[in-house]
């Protein structure tokens, strides 16, 4: 479903609206190999792309989608730390939290043949700090705070408890949205956690692979006869999934399926399929994160679920066309409703 929601009305807001990011940064290193080595074999890379991964992605989306960005977790000293705040600089992202001395950020070494990856990563000051590391963060009235996956699963996971018990995040008191990738590895995260980010009840927007990780991990039920039919029943799977998560965390999901849109409900209402917008895919990375921060920035600015939601899948089909080494690059809001625009005159 496809609305003409470019000419709705925003919410006023009486500060500039602000993305905070409590999520972590590192820098990637894209190796393109013929075919995966074996263990104790020298394989040549015929391409090797060099980016900042994480959170970054989240906030260079929102920025370029029109919001004040600032990342409120931690940065190290030494080469990957200074990688990663020149591209902040670039991208008019502030960063408010804690440098940390006598540590780097972490990094990641990803090889594709082209079919597979594979990972290794090493975690560096981005993973490190103590439950007092979000304490100057304050965020006002329609700001949007997002917490990523990877904020979920080392030592920065105690200052995301500390963060969401204090009384202004509790839903009934809480002025501003926050905004939650779950990861796909839930069983990594802390019991304790995973209770306090249920009952703070953020907007829940993840893929199917993290929504599955997510209902397996609350022993939610979900029928999959409609997969196993020979025409397929996607739709309806989809479907069955964002309703049981939103009645068990009785909260918003967004659910989100690359070209085929996002599937959102508020909880105690109805599930709205989104359509996306069919792309090419010539992209190695995801546009997960583009879609993800996109959405912050439209929810800063005013615009609700549905809206955002429409404009991010706009915006993340974009991003996958203006990919830059294979990596996504978000376009501005006015080329995202722009491009609404046309296919609602097609």
């Amino acid at each position: 479903m496809l609305s003409d929601i470019v000419n709705k009305i925003r919410a006023q807001r009486d500060h500039e609206p602000t993305v905070f990011s409590l999520g972590q940064t590192w820098v990637d290193m894209l190796m393109h190999v013929p075919q995966m080595p074996e263990a104790g074999r020298f394989i040549e890379a015929s391409n090797v792309t060099r980016c900042v991964g994480g959170s970054f992605q989240v906030l260079d989306a929102a920025t370029r989608m029109g919001a004040h960005t600032e990342l409120a977790s931690m940065l190290g000293t030494g080469p990957w730390a200074d990688c990663i705040a020149s591209a902040l600089r670039r991208a008019h992202i502030a960063h408010t939290g804690r440098t940390l001395p006598n540590q780097d950020n972490g990094l990641r070494i990803i090889l594709s043949d082209g079919e597979h990856k594979a990972y290794v990563a090493h975690h560096g000051a981005e993973s490190r700090g103590d439950a007092d590391a979000y304490k100057d963060i304050h965020p006002q009235k329609g700001d949007v705070v997002h917490i990523s996956s990877n904020a979920l699963m080392n030592d920065g996971a105690v200052a995301v408890q500390k963060f969401l018990t204090r009384a202004e995040c509790q839903p009934d008191a809480r002025t501003f949205r926050i905004v939650l990738n779950p990861t796909s590895a839930l069983r990594l995260v802390n019991t304790q956690l995973l209770e306090t980010l249920i009952l703070a009840r953020p907007i829940w927007s993840m893929n199917r692979q993290q929504a599955r990780s997510l209902a397996d991990c609350l022993a939610i039920d979900i029928d999959e006869t409609p997969t196993m039919r020979v025409s397929g029943g996607f739709d309806e799977s989809m479907l069955a999934l964002c309703t049981s998560l939103s009645d068990v965390l009785r909260a918003p999901v967004v659910l989100r399926a690359g070209s085929r849109g996002a599937w959102i409900r508020q909880h105690g209402e109805g599930v709205m399929h989104i359509d996306g917008f069919p792309t090419k895919a010539t992209h190695i990375r995801s546009a997960g994160p583009v879609h993800t921060g996109a959405l912050c920035a439209l929810l800063a600015e005013g615009w609700d679920l549905e809206a955002s939601v429409q404009i991010a899948n706009a915006a993340a089909a974009l991003a996958i066309a203006h990919n830059v080494n294979g990596v996504p690059v978000c376009p501005g809001y006015d080329e995202a409703t722009a491009f609404i625009k046309e296919k609602l005159a097609d």
